[in-house]
């Protein structure tokens, strides 16, 4: 009977979960790297795409972009929906890329973590000469990463904002006038030549 507890403890380990980085020190990596780049000596533009590169390793654009139409995603056809995510990805990067890259040579405080259902919070700041911001990244686990399915600043989730003004789109126009516009703003992701 000794070898029972030995073949449980060996026989539960398989089925435990692998266990993700810690959400605050993931998070710390990649704003201590985003902020490496915001300091660095490259062009705006490359900047941007170091900073997109970047983030879209973090940021779970997907997920925001359906948060984001919320009661009009069932109205989109799937192909509308493919197309939409794409540019949204664009525009979310765009939007949080170069809010990012308008602090100069910001630093992050890293307030604290804690687990919620599903995922993490994580709370931080952007420090600046003259202000400070409370930024929180809502994060659930991805393989040995996280990834920020929402993003608050100063008590303000982006998702929201952009969910507001797109809601706001779709009472003026229709879908397709909508991946118009965004296609015109945020480039044409579809593959196309």
């Amino acid at each position: 009977m000794r070898s029972l507890p030995i073949i449980l403890v060996v026989w539960l380990l398989p089925v435990a979960p692998a266990k993700a980085a810690n959400p605050l020190d993931y998070t710390r990596t990649i704003l201590e790297q985003a902020r490496t780049i915001v300091a660095g000596n490259q062009t705006h533009n490359e900047k941007l795409a170091a900073l997109s590169s970047l983030f879209g390793k973090f940021l779970d654009a997907d997920a925001m972009g359906r948060e984001a139409l919320g009661q009009h995603w069932s109205s989109f056809t799937p192909a509308q929906q493919q197309e939409f995510l794409a540019l949204f990805r664009e525009l979310l990067q765009r939007t949080y890329v170069q809010k990012l890259l308008l602090f100069e040579h910001p630093d992050f405080v890293y307030a604290g973590q804690q687990f919620v259902r599903n995922g993490a919070i994580v709370d931080t700041k952007i420090v600046t000469p003259r202000d400070q911001f409370d930024i929180r990244y809502r994060l659930i686990p991805a393989g040995g990463n996280w990834l920020a399915t929402a993003i608050t600043v100063e008590d303000v989730s982006l998702t929201a904002n952009l969910g507001s003004q797109l809601n706001d789109l779709l009472a003026r126009m229709t879908v397709d006038d909508l991946l118009t516009l965004m296609r015109r703003k945020y480039g044409n992701t579809s593959g196309e030549a």
